[in-house]
């Protein structure tokens, strides 16, 4: 739940992401976690522009099976990139998401809840 969550968010966020992130790092932290494989972190190293390599970095991402991948990435970006975390965590707690988590999840709010805090709970543990 909160990987597809944080996934939306990422996906609303790309044009800032591929403006003003330089993959690299990120990739080498999902590199480590097993979220990209070791052909395509070697096939990202052989695309000459920043830019371009996030652009498909971000497209990999999207297309992921791995069930952290945005968890992954929030915290790949934690570091050199708190600025644009702390944008990913506003959207989340922003009335709009909570909005949209309350008409994917039609329940007394309880569920809601749990959903929220343990989502939290996940990002900041690793």
């Amino acid at each position: 739940m909160a990987n597809d969550i944080l996934g939306q968010i990422f996906q609303e966020m790309q044009p800032k992401i591929v403006d003003g992130v330089d993959p690299d790092s990120v990739a080498v932290v999902l590199f480590s976690k097993s979220v990209i494989s070791a052909a395509e972190y070697d096939r990202l190293n052989y695309i000459p522009v920043p830019r371009d390599r996030c652009q498909r970095l971000m497209a990999k991402l999207h297309i992921s099976s791995h069930p952290q991948t945005f968890i992954y990435l929030r915290l790949a970006l934690l570091r050199d990139y708190s600025w644009l975390v702390d944008e990913v965590d506003k959207q989340l707690t922003s009335p709009s998401w909570l909005q949209k988590l309350r008409l994917d999840h039609s329940t007394d709010g309880k569920v809601l809840l749990r959903t929220y805090k343990s989502m939290l709970m996940v990002m900041h543990i690793y």
